[in-house]
């Protein structure tokens, strides 16, 4: 989700590292979809995983939330 405290290079960077086969250039997309759109799906996985994920972006001060399938 949108916010006004973290950096582009931050949430990029951080989508980088933490989300597995992440590109450089689908971190920057998905960084840039956040501000112009204020929240974007990074990512579809199995509940389990999702959460180690969720864990280790929130604790980097990135605003998330999951989105469970309905």
């Amino acid at each position: 989700l949108d916010d006004n405290f973290n950096t582009f290079q931050h949430v990029a960077n951080c989508l980088l590292t933490i989300i597995p086969s992440m590109s450089e250039k689908r971190a920057w997309d998905l960084t840039i979809k956040v501000d112009m759109t204020a929240s974007a799906e990074v990512w579809r996985v199995n509940l389990e995983p999702a959460e180690l994920y969720h864990e280790q972006i929130l604790s980097k001060g990135i605003t998330l939330t999951p989105i469970e399938k309905t």
